[in-house]
């Protein structure tokens, strides 16, 4: 049981640093509250999964080729400077919620999975640290034992989602208006620089710096 909760810990502790996902959930949950959050994150933790599927079938050794590793930071770099921009362009219906639409669950979510499974950090972790760490396991642990393991890293990353989703949609019913619009702006902000980032290492890649 203790190593069952070590698993969760881990999970948790693959969550909890701030990134693309942590800023997307304060933006999502401080404009539509909670639901919206947590479909962020929900939408996170499916490509979590297909990364542990990932592990299994061997995926990691594709990634090597330096023309896949350009392409995941470009593409990743595209997908956060489009959430940015729509995080700023929606800032200003904060505080109106009568007069403006929000976007469907269905579209939170794959925006949720977009941001995961094109963000190559995520990529290098799970496809890495996860697969020495998943070789580790299987060593040590039946099959049977080694599902269970990955089931509780999934929940370790469920229970964060919940978490963020809570506190940010808590935020939107404390703060005044002019104050979460600054909070999601600041959220954008951080998107766009995680953007940069990305294409900044894109451009090490094909040009050698």
């Amino acid at each position: 049981m203790g190593v069952f909760f070590s698993y969760i810990l881990l999970g948790l502790s693959l969550a909890a640093p701030i990134g693309p996902i942590n800023a997307a959930q304060i933006d999502q949950g401080i404009k539509n509250g909670f639901l919206h959050s947590w479909a962020i994150g929900l939408g996170s933790i499916v490509a979590d999964l297909f990364f542990i599927l990932c592990v299994f079938f061997g995926v990691v050794h594709f990634l090597e080729i330096p023309f896949m590793k350009s392409f995941l930071w470009l593409f990743g770099a595209f997908v956060l400077f489009y959430t940015a921009f729509e995080s700023f362009k929606g800032t200003k219906e904060i505080g109106i919620r009568e007069l403006r639409s929000r976007e469907s669950l269905k579209k939170t979510f794959t925006n949720g999975f977009l941001l995961a499974i094109t963000n190559p950090l995520s990529i290098l972790f799970w496809l890495g640290i996860y697969g020495s760490i998943l070789a580790d396991t299987i060593h040590r642990y039946n099959m049977a034992q080694v599902l269970l393991y990955g089931g509780a890293v999934l929940l370790g990353l469920m229970i964060w989602d919940v978490f963020m989703a809570s506190v940010s949609s808590g935020f939107r019913k404390v703060l005044t208006p002019s104050l979460l619009r600054v909070i999601s702006t600041l959220s954008g902000l951080s998107l766009l620089g995680f953007a940069v980032y990305f294409g900044f290492q894109a451009f090490q890649l094909l040009f050698g710096f």
